[in-house]
């Protein structure tokens, strides 16, 4: 007997993983409750829909039914409720996103830097000269040096910038070039460009707060493509009011999306975008290709990739 996988992602992406050897027997989710899957299915792929947001906290009778394992597609598991790690197994799609992502951090910087839209010219007499910034030479700092930090520090290095950085753990990245720093105080205090790329977990929230920004460059550049538990966003708008803080580069929010009439909308000195830095509609095939390789793994008794330990929350 085949295995049963109920799946909350796209048709598409569901007939392609029925394709896998093991020909796996692929069932729809409830919408509005797709923990129900847990009475039929051995494998439940998951992402972050409203439903498992709205859900109550207190862990349903059913759950974890006969499930042996929870996937899910987001690399962070804050978006669910805490029960969903009341799982035999739980595996998260950490890297599906990251060079993705790393490119939306690079652009960020880019944009920021140069500002051509500033120095585009629309009739003669605005033909003048005008400097353009650079990033060559200037001082990126990544806080938290994972699968997208690492991706950014990559492209930082060959662009000529140089790279401190910061791992929770402590540990060395591996990465040729880049330099670690021991706190977050000293990334605040020496970058130019400032990326967020922790895990949303209650140690992270508003890890960067009024005394942090207090730390930076007036002229630093934050940009967060983790989680917006991460920022103090009221923290956040002071600075940038009272110029303690140069520009925010922001792909994520708390809450998401925010409210409306949120100063964030139209915050001179910010840039907000709805969540879209992983370009996920264009990289499913990434997560097939992980999803379809841990389904092999896990049926010839071996650990699947990047599963999530339920005491850290990552």
């Amino acid at each position: 007997m085949s295995l049963i996988i109920a799946s909350q992602l796209e048709p598409e992406f569901n007939r392609s993983l029925g394709l896998h050897p093991s020909a796996p027997t692929l069932i729809d989710v409830a919408e509005d409750e797709p923990w129900t899957a847990a009475k039929e299915a051995d494998i439940l792929l998951v992402r972050p829909s409203p439903a498992w947001r709205q859900s109550a906290q207190l862990r349903p009778d059913i759950w974890p039914g006969r499930l042996k394992w929870v996937y899910s597609a987001s690399a962070g598991v804050d978006f669910y409720p805490g029960w969903l790690l009341d799982a035999p197994l739980v595996t998260c799609g950490r890297g599906v996103a990251s060079e993705e992502i790393a490119d939306y951090v690079i652009a960020a910087i880019y944009a920021h830097a140069k500002k051509l839209h500033a120095a585009t010219v629309h009739s003669r007499d605005q033909w003048i000269p005008r400097p353009l910034g650079r990033v060559s030479g200037t001082t990126i700092g990544i806080v938290g040096l994972g699968a997208i930090g690492a991706a950014v520090a990559r492209r930082s290095l060959a662009l000529g910038a140089q790279v401190i950085g910061l791992r929770r753990s402590g540990a060395q990245s591996g990465i040729n070039g880049v330099q670690h720093v021991g706190d977050l105080e000293t990334l605040a205090a020496e970058a130019d460009h400032i990326v967020v790329a922790v895990p949303g977990t209650p140690e992270t929230r508003h890890l960067f707060n009024e005394a942090l920004f207090a730390k930076m460059k007036p002229r630093a550049h934050l940009i967060n493509v983790a989680r917006g538990s991460v920022i103090d966003q009221e923290a956040l708008t002071d600075a940038l009011d009272r110029e303690r803080l140069g520009f925010a580069t922001l792909d994520v929010t708390d809450p998401e999306p925010l409210p409306e009439g949120h100063a964030l909308y139209t915050h001179p000195r910010v840039r907000l975008t709805p969540h879209i830095s992983s370009n996920y509609s264009l990289i499913r095939h990434r997560l097939l290709e992980k999803v379809n390789d841990d389904l092999s793994r896990f049926l010839c008794g071996e650990k699947p990739s990047d599963i999530v330990d339920p005491a850290r929350g990552y």
